[in-house]
């Protein structure tokens, strides 16, 4: 690695790591101001907390030039790429499989899906066995992965084709209405809650890299109006199919 490149990168981690003391801020003088003012107590555990505090910062600023020097050029890249080649196959299949892949490595969503299972068997859905346990929650993170290469695919499609965004938006939402009426009651809350965390950390980086990377590559486009939207159309999409997978399952 070039030494010019290592000084870039210390100097852009040193500004990261000063940016996300200033982000977390706010955070740690409300929970200060709570701990101390109004509850009157001191904190337990203080130096641990420091520890954590100072590591969460740490991370927070790793992630941030990672995403700067690694993330977003490579997926801007690959976007550029399939679209001087001109085949709408590669992209299409190429898109999918980057909203399945990263949607399904998203620690929140794993979490979220166990936390979900566990749920639906103590309401006596799926037998309370660690066998059935795991297989539900697989196949809700599947649907949930399957969901977003969807969404990505519909997504690309509309920048290719310069389709307004609202509508899809519009449309997605009231088929999330209408399947909220016949879905099973105790997937609902599950379904909506999966439409959130399913665009995350590994997610968002590269899927809109690929959106604003499209946009800049193809002429009449513009990356501001035409590259965003797919993390919409990629929160929007989970909540449907797992309401599906409830009518399936339930």
């Amino acid at each position: 690695m070039p030494v010019s490149m290592i000084k870039q990168t210390i100097t852009a981690l040193g500004i990261a790591i000063l940016g996300s003391c200033r982000d977390l801020a706010p955070i740690v003088v409300v929970i200060a101001v709570f701990q101390v003012i109004i509850l009157r107590q001191p904190f337990p555990a203080f130096f641990s907390i420091a520890m954590g505090l100072g590591l969460v910062v740490v991370g927070l600023a790793l992630f941030v030039v990672g995403l700067d020097i690694g993330l977003f050029p490579l997926g801007e890249a690959l976007a550029e790429e399939f679209a001087r080649k001109g085949s709408l196959t590669w992209l299409l299949v190429f898109s999918f499989m980057l909203g399945s892949g990263t949607t399904v490595a998203e620690p929140a969503l794993i979490a979220i899906t166990r936390e979900g299972a566990l749920a639906v068997s103590d309401a006596g859905l799926i037998p309370r066995t660690q066998a059935s346990i795991t297989g539900y929650a697989l196949g809700v993170r599947l649907t949930v992965a399957v969901s977003v290469g969807a969404a990505i695919v519909i997504g690309v499609l509309r920048i290719l084709r310069g389709w307004p965004l609202p509508y899809f938006i519009l449309g997605g939402y009231g088929m999330v209405m209408l399947m909220t009426l016949f879905a099973p009651k105790e997937i609902i809350g599950l379904a909506y809650d999966l439409g959130g965390v399913t665009t995350s950390t590994v997610t968002v980086p590269l899927v809109t890299a690929l959106g604003v990377g499209l946009a800049r590559t193809i002429r009449g486009r513009d990356p501001l109006t035409d590259g965003f939207g797919l993390i919409a159309l990629a929160s929007l999409t989970p909540m449907i199919f797992v309401m599906v997978y409830g009518l399936v399952m339930h």
